[in-house]
């Protein structure tokens, strides 16, 4: 009997990191639009559709992403891996998120350069005007569960006009924190004791040998290439110190790879912008951009297995800092102190989702009236006809190819 029921248990366990791997390379398939048109993709999949988070358990898991180093929303992907099947499950997330947009950027490295400019593309407008309706989505659902309120709605409005004016990743963190300090002096008289519905089971210091792993190998890896004249130890090293030293999307890592790649003459000026602008053009994560670059580039082992190489080390710091600071956080949020805060932090998440919506989704996608009319149709579509996300992405990339070709 305990042989069968370890068996069973093993089943349920391989169904679920089945389900989980299988949702996230659904997502990696059809995420276009960069990190908030993911963030939005997301909550339509895990929140709205599945169910595997509430809106204040994603709202959270947003907030602790932003405030990391980082590309935010393949963070996001990995934490919710992470809360659904442990560290397997954080993997299979991972994993299908990034694997299609990534053998497509080693695939473009090694010779797919013949397709030409894909950002002209007909269907890559409808693309970028189905994200505007995912995220329009997104947002109006979250809105209405995390500013119920006058005070939250007028924190989401402030951070949104400091956003707007101030984009800065740095004021990202700023706004978030502001967030938090008004949440606790409103809110912490509101707060009702309840279960923790997210608790983690893990030891109170779960999550330290990540962190201090982390801060190992950001130190060590460039004595190790100082002492070594391996290629590959260079190229992990300027992958790595650029995934631990990135906040917000992966357009601000645009200026971090080229001063690690072009500077030193690993990679001409001109094909690294055309494996960014490839990049654009892909669903999934843009950090896939360091398998481009790590298989096209003159050091290293260059080829599949440097694109490989550059994919694994620009995600492990992303890794570490997930696996070592949510233990942390899974206790911190549910203290009375830290859940009034967080009703403010995740109002401001809402502001900064509205300003991000506007630049650079609406201001890239939407470029005259026949967009616009078409984003208004989405989020008809998605809203009110109830039409599944993959199928809104389908019919518009058809509808872009026909209309804007």
């Amino acid at each position: 009997m305990a042989f069968r029921h370890g068996g069973i248990v093993d089943a349920m366990k391989s169904a679920r990191l089945l389900a989980i791997f299988t949702s996230f390379l659904k997502l990696g398939f059809t995420a276009f639009g960069g990190p908030v048109a993911h963030l939005g993709y997301f909550h339509e999949e895990f929140v709205r559709r599945l169910r595997w988070l509430d809106e204040r358990e994603y709202a959270d898991l947003v907030a602790l992403c932003q405030f990391l180093p980082g590309p935010a929303s393949t963070q996001v992907a990995f934490a919710i891996g992470l809360k659904m099947g442990g560290k397997p499950g954080a993997f299979a997330a991972w994993l299908g998120f990034t694997l299609p947009s990534a053998v497509l950027m080693i695939g473009f490295a090694l010779g797919l350069a013949k397709l030409g400019d894909l950002r002209a593309s007909g269907w890559l407008a409808g693309l970028k005007l189905a994200a505007v309706a995912v995220v329009a989505d997104a947002i109006w659902t979250m809105s209405a569960k995390l500013c119920p309120d006058r005070e939250r709605v007028m924190i989401a409005l402030t951070s949104a006009a400091v956003l707007l004016v101030m984009p800065d990743t740095v004021w990202q963190v700023l706004c978030l924190l502001f967030g938090g300090m008004v949440g606790w002096m409103l809110f912490r008289t509101r707060i009702t004791r309840k279960e923790s519905a997210g608790a983690s089971g893990n030891s109170p210091h779960a999550g330290w040998p990540y962190l201090v792993v982390f801060a190992v190998l950001l130190a060590g890896l460039p004595v190790l290439k100082w002492c070594s004249p391996a290629g590959w130890l260079g190229l992990a090293d300027g992958f790595y110190r650029s995934g631990s030293l990135v906040f917000g999307g992966g357009h601000v890592l645009l200026p971090l790879l080229e001063k690690v790649t072009v500077a030193p003459g690993w990679i001409d000026q001109e094909t690294f912008l055309a494996g960014y602008g490839a990049a654009q053009a892909l669903p999934g994560p843009l950090f896939t951009f360091a398998g481009f670059l790590g298989a096209k580039m003159n050091y290293g082992p260059g080829g599949l297995a440097g694109g490989i190489l550059g994919i694994v080390a620009i995600s492990l710091p992303s890794w570490l800092l997930i696996l070592g600071a949510i233990p942390y956080w899974n206790r911190l949020r549910h203290l009375d102190a830290a859940q009034a805060a967080l009703m403010g932090t995740n109002a401001a998440v809402v502001g900064l989702l509205l300003a991000a919506f506007y630049s650079p989704i609406w201001t890239t996608a939407i470029t005259g009236p026949a967009h616009l009319a078409f984003a208004l149709a989405g989020i008809g579509l998605l809203r009110f006809a109830r039409i599944p996300t993959w199928l809104l992405v389908l019919l518009s990339a058809g509808a872009g190819a026909m209309l804007f070709s």
